[in-house]
C-alpha cells in the first residue's frame, strides 16, 4: 500500500471548510457561500447524484451560464469520484447532442429560466438520449421543469455527509471538449492530478495567496475558468462566477469595485473593449483592488498592454500560453512585459523544455527557426475521450503537440507563428496569419483583425486580412497594406482586405476569432 497520496479537490475543499468554516468561498453576482457552506453542499449534491443512481466514473453533463453552481458541480464531481463534462451554451443542438452521446453521459444539469433555451432543447433531445436517465434544472426564479428534479431538491434531500468514495490523483475528473475550432470536438481527459499539478504551478508563477478573490469572466465551461477557479480554493481563497449574460466592460469595472477582485483572466479583445470606455465612466470606479492581470488566447499588442497598466495601476501583467490537453506551457512574467513583447515567455516550473520539430520530425535546435511546438509536464491530459488514435496522433512520446507554431529566441523565450492548420501557402511560400495580424493590428484605426488564405487563380492561395476598424474610423484596402508594408515581406502583405462590423467577426466562447469560419464565409 502507497501511504503518501496527493490530496483531490475532494480533501482541500473539506479541509478548507475545517479551517476557514466562515470565509467565503464561493460567490456570484447573486449568492455567496463560506467554505462550510460550499463543502456541506458538495457533499450532498455529490450524495444525491449517487442516490439518483450515478457510480463513480460515471459522467454528468452541465450547461449553464457562468453562476456559484458551477463550482459546487465541480466539487461535487471530486467528492463522488464523478466526471463532469461542461457543455458550451453557445452550441448548435446538434454539436450538443453529440457530446452527450459521445461522452457517455448519465445525466445533466441544466439551467432553466424565461430567455434561456436550454430547457427545451434538452427535451427535443431527450428521445436520442437514451443512456441518460438524471436530469436536473435551476434557475434563478426557482423554477420546475416537467422532467426535471430541482437541483436544490437533490441538494437538500441529500446526506450531508462526506461521501465514501475513495478518489485518487489518477481519476478523472473533467472531460472538457474542444471548441472544435479544426473539426469535431474532441473530450479532453482531465485528471485530478493533471489540474492539482497546474494549479501548484500557477500559484507559484503568478503568486496567488489567501487573500485573492478570482473573477471567472471566461465561460465556467471553459478551460480558462478551469484553470483558475479552484486554483485559489488550494490557498484559502474566493472564487467568484461572473454571471453575466454577455460581456460588458462598465459593468465588470463596478463588479471588480464592488467585490474587491484581485485577479481575473481575459482576451485581448475584453482588454480592448474595457480600455475603449469613456475616461468619465472609467473614472467611476475604484480598481486599486485588482492586483494580477492575466492576457490569455493571444499576444497583446504594446499599446493595449500600457493601456492596461495605466488603467489598473497596482497590476501585475502575465502573458500564458497553454491548452485544454496540456495545461500551462508558458508564461510571460510582469518584468517582461516590454522587453519581449509578442512573445508566450518560457516554459512554467515544473516542466519540461519545450520540444520544436521541423516538418520531416528532426528536432530544432537552432534559435530562429520555426517548428512544431511539443510539451511535457504533469499538466498533460489523459488522452482524448474514446479516440485513442487521436491521442497517438498528438503525442510524440510523452510530448503534446496542440497543432501551434513557434521560434525560439536566443533567449529562450518563444513566439507563436501560427497554428499548421491556419498556415497559408501563396506562391510556394508559407505564411504564418499571426506574424500578418501583428503587422495589420498595429495599424491605429484596427480594432480586430484575421488573416486567412482565400482562393488565387495564379498563387494557389492569397493573404487576405478580415478587419474590423474602431467605431467612428474609416479606412481603405490600400492603407492597410502599405502599413504593412516594410513591417513584413512583402508576399506576406494581404493582397485583399475585407471591412466588416464587429457583430459579424465570428468569435468562439471564449472569444477567439474562428478562421475556420472566415476561410468557409470568404474562401470560396
Amino acid at each position: 500500500m502507497k501511504y503518501g497520496q496527493w490530496m483531490t479537490a475532494k480533501d482541500v475543499l473539506r479541509v478548507n471548510a475545517l479551517k476557514w468554516p466562515d470565509k467565503t468561498g464561493i460567490k456570484d453576482l447573486n449568492k455567496a457561500y463560506s467554505f462550510k457552506t460550499w463543502n456541506e453542499r458538495a457533499c450532498r449534491l455529490a450524495n444525491g447524484l449517487a442516490t439518483m443512481g450515478l457510480r463513480p466514473g460515471d459522467r454528468f453533463a452541465v450547461l449553464a451560464y457562468n453562476c456559484v453552481e458551477w463550482m459546487e458541480l465541480y466539487a461535487a464531481a471530486a467528492k463522488g469520484g464523478f466526471v463532469c463534462v461542461p457543455i458550451m451554451f453557445r452550441l448548435a443542438a446538434p454539436e450538443m447532442a453529440y457530446i452527450l452521446r459521445h461522452s457517455g453521459a448519465k445525466g445533466i444539469v441544466v439551467q432553466g429560466g424565461r430567455e434561456l433555451p436550454w430547457i427545451d432543447r434538452v427535451r427535443e433531445l431527450r428521445k436520442d438520449l437514451p443512456g441518460m436517465d438524471t436530469y436536473i434544472s435551476f434557475a434563478a426564479d426557482d423554477s420546475r421543469y416537467e422532467g426535471f428534479v430541482p437541483y436544490e431538491e437533490v441538494v437538500t434531500g441529500a446526506d450531508p455527509g462526506e461521501p465514501d468514495v475513495p478518489v485518487r490523483a489518477d481519476d478523472l475528473w473533467v472531460i472538457m471538449y474542444t471548441g472544435g475550432t479544426t473539426g469535431r470536438p474532441k473530450g479532453v481527459m482531465k485528471s485530478h492530478a493533471n489540474l492539482f499539478s497546474q494549479y501548484f504551478i500557477t500559484i507559484y508563477e503568478q503568486a496567488f495567496e489567501f487573500d485573492d478573490t478570482n473573477l471567472l469572466v471566461m465561460p465556467c465551461c471553459h478551460i480558462n475558468s478551469l484553470f483558475y477557479s479552484f486554483v485559489v480554493t488550494w490557498v484559502g481563497g474566493t472564487v467568484m462566477a461572473y454571471n453575466a449574460v454577455s460581456f460588458d466592460p462598465e459593468n465588470l469595472l463596478k463588479t471588480f469595485s464592488e467585490h474587491g477582485i484581485t485577479f481575473t483572466s481575459l482576451v485581448p479583445t475584453q482588454y480592448v473593449m474595457l480600455l475603449a470606455l469613456p475616461d468619465e465612466i472609467k473614472a467611476r470606479y475604484d480598481v486599486s483592488c485588482v492586483t494580477k492581470l492575466l492576457c490569455s488566447s493571444a499576444p497583446a499588442r504594446r499599446d493595449t498592454k500600457l493601456g492596461i497598466l495605466e488603467m489598473f495601476p497596482n497590476a501585475r501583467l502575465w502573458e500564458a500560453y497553454g491548452s485544454t490537453e496540456a495545461g500551462m506551457v508558458t508564461i510571460l512574467k510582469p518584468e517582461e512585459q516590454m522587453t519581449k513583447l509578442g512573445s508566450i515567455g518560457r516554459e512554467v516550473i515544473g516542466s519540461d523544455r519545450i520540444r520544436l520539430y521541423d516538418e520531416a520530425g528532426i528536432l530544432i535546435e537552432e534559435p530562429g527557426v520555426v517548428g512544431e511546438l511539443f510539451s511535457r509536464s504533469p499538466q498533460v491530459f489523459e488522452g482524448y475521450w474514446n479516440e485513442p488514435e487521436k491521442t497517438v496522433e498528438a503525442m510524440n512520446g510523452e510530448y503534446f503537440s496542440a497543432g501551434d507554431m513557434a521560434r525560439r529566441d536566443e533567449d529562450g523565450y518563444y513566439t507563436l507563428v501560427d497554428r499548421k492548420a491556419n498556415m497559408i501557402i501563396t506562391g510556394g511560400e508559407n505564411v504564418y496569419p499571426a506574424e500578418v495580424e501583428n503587422a495589420v493590428g498595429s495599424h491605429p484605426k484596427v480594432k480586430h483583425v484575421a488573416v486567412i488564405g482565400t482562393p488565387h487563380e495564379k498563387w494557389g492561395e492569397q493573404v487576405t486580412a478580415v478587419v474590423v476598424l474602431h467605431v467612428g474610423e474609416a479606412a481603405t484596402p490600400e492603407e492597410i497594406s502599405s502599413h504593412c508594408r516594410g513591417e513584413i515581406a512583402g508576399y506576406k502583405v494581404p493582397k485583399k482586405v475585407v471591412f466588416i462590423q464587429e457583430e459579424e467577426m465570428p468569435m468562439s466562447g471564449p472569444g477567439k476569432i474562428l478562421h475556420r469560419v472566415l476561410r468557409e464565409r470568404y474562401g470560396r
